[in-house]
């Protein structure tokens, strides 16, 4: 009974469709064609969907290995679409990805290899004839593409690792120090070069953490030309006390600086990366005003892996580098003001390295050891543009090297303290706190001041009758603090918990 019912339905059905058909064929026809193209096109993007899924599966499309790691922002369709050899790009500060990140020992359990290759990129070449031809060049290191599997045979000769490759990828600890602390020179076209600054900075702690001193060795000027020199200033902290300068300043004649090394000399002292990675800092200046002599004499030997990486931030005449070569280290040796010295043995201490034109720079900046932890945060603020809109960071390292970056929006200040100036009391901050949340990964940094001083930045400006420009600096004063830090949160399912002591900087 049920199957001639369906019979008749599907009867019924057929003669009013052919009925409508019948009686208007023109809408019919376009019905089924609009819905014929539709289903068409369905079928054409499903099929290179799939195809482009299956080639980005495809490991040996780019050279060998299961993990192919881009710039942020390429997605598979680029991928896909021409491989790496029509992309033209690469990946910043390379070398510390594959270091810090892929080559490190967090990673030795689920890494065996990592190979950095560059495929499909632009050359040009002039034979002798003097014509130029565009030329696609590959490059890679033979021993980790050999060791990956996938190293192209080699018809004739051999394709073996040279001194640069054994560098890049293996360096010793002084190779290290100087490619990453190395001097250079203003950026072709600066206009203001005679702002170009450039300088070692060194900071130890006493063991009771009630005396520090930092250390700068520094060249300024226009050191392509005739206008530059050098000083080495040393100032003295003691919490509670105002600080002590002893400084030196040398003509260019007695400056030695290399672009290819870390080794500085300024007169008679020097910076120098001993063969085993250390630093020697030497140095003989006499206190302003007083005249009152000082000497050091001290060796830093920076942990291994705990640095950050060199970089160069280029904004029409703004150029700022920054590296810390030593993010954690210990210094051992003396400081001695005039026949008192004090001796240091495995003392908590850092140094970093600083570039780039400094005319109406401002700058947010931190660092400190917190238990098995040791952070750097910071942003650099050219002179036309808002403070609080640049970048800003916080890296974390632990024994292991590089653990996270985290990306807070604001530093949270509270200026509950204040400083004495020539020009009155000064508000600073008495705590800083700094949040951020990256997927899982969670940071809170606190930080609470128990020393501050504050430098007038229009001092200068002021001598050279700049007094527009003094009266244009937005935060005029430089605040160098030193306190405890304290940091907060969770790192791929590690609780961060640890303190400890720092210094910071900021304006006001």
């Amino acid at each position: 009974m049920s199957t001639s019912a369906g019979a008749i339905r599907l009867a019924m059905a057929q003669l009013l469709a052919w009925r409508s058909v019948s009686s208007r064929p023109m809408r019919a026809l376009l019905l089924c064609g609009g819905f014929g193209v539709g289903v068409g096109v369905m079928i054409v993007l499903l099929a290179v969907g799939e195809a482009m899924v299956r080639q980005a599966s495809q490991e040996r499309l780019v050279g060998g290995g299961t993990i192919t790691v881009l710039p942020e922002g390429i997605d598979i369709e680029v991928l896909t679409t021409g491989g790496l050899g029509g992309l033209f790009f690469s990946v910043p500060n390379a070398r510390f990805v594959h270091r810090q990140v892929l080559n490190a020992p967090r990673l030795s359990d689920v890494v065996s290899v990592a190979a950095p290759q560059l495929e499909g990129k632009l050359l040009y070449v002039t034979t002798r004839d003097g014509v130029e031809h565009p030329v696609r060049a590959s490059g890679e290191i033979p021993s980790a593409t050999r060791t990956l599997g996938a190293l192209p045979t080699v018809s004739a000769g051999s394709w073996d690792d040279d001194d640069g490759d054994r560098r890049w990828m293996t360096p010793t600890p002084a190779e290290l120090r100087h490619d990453i602390d190395h001097f250079h020179l203003p950026t072709p076209g600066m206009a203001n070069r005679n702002s170009w600054g450039e300088w070692h900075y060194f900071n130890v702690i006493s063991p009771d953490a009630t005396r520090w001193a930092f250390i700068s060795f520094i060249v300024g000027g226009d050191v392509t030309g005739d206008q530059w020199g050098g000083q080495v200033l040393v100032t003295l902290h003691e919490r509670g006390r105002a600080p002590r300068r002893f400084s030196r300043t040398i003509p260019k004649e007695r400056v030695r600086f290399s672009t290819r090394e870390a080794n500085l000399t300024i007169g008679n002292d020097s910076v120098r990366v001993l063969p085993d990675g250390r630093y020697a800092v030497r140095a003989d200046v006499r206190e302003e005003g007083t005249g009152t002599p000082l000497t050091l004499d001290l060796v830093l030997s920076p942990a291994p892996r705990v640095d950050f990486p060199g970089a160069t931030l280029v904004s029409g005449d703004f150029t700022s580098g920054y590296a810390v070569p030593a993010l954690r280290a210990d210094a051992s040796g003396s400081l001695c003001v005039a026949r008192a010295c004090e001796r240091f043995d495995g003392a908590q201490a850092y140094h970093d390295h600083n570039w780039g034109g400094w005319r109406g720079v401002t700058w947010e900046w931190g660092s400190a050891r917190a238990g098995e932890y040791t952070l750097l945060y910071g942003r650099v603020t050219p002179e036309d543009s808002a403070a609080g809109n640049a970048p800003l960071f916080v890296y974390v390292t632990d024994a292991q090297g590089f653990l996270a970056l985290f990306r807070p929006r604001v530093i949270r200040y509270n200026d509950a303290r204040e400083v004495r100036t020539p020009k009155g009391m000064l508000k600073v901050p008495a705590t800083a706190q700094l949040f951020d949340v990256r997927g899982t990964d969670t940071l809170r940094l606190l930080v609470t001041v128990d020393d501050a001083v504050a430098t007038d930045t229009r001092i200068g400006l002021v001598e050279r009758g700049e007094s527009d420009a003094a009266r244009a600096l937005r935060r005029p004063w430089f605040v160098q603090m030193a306190g405890e830090a304290r940091v907060e949160g969770r790192v791929r399912g590690h609780v961060l918990n640890g303190r400890g002591r720092g210094f910071f900087e900021t304006y006001r």
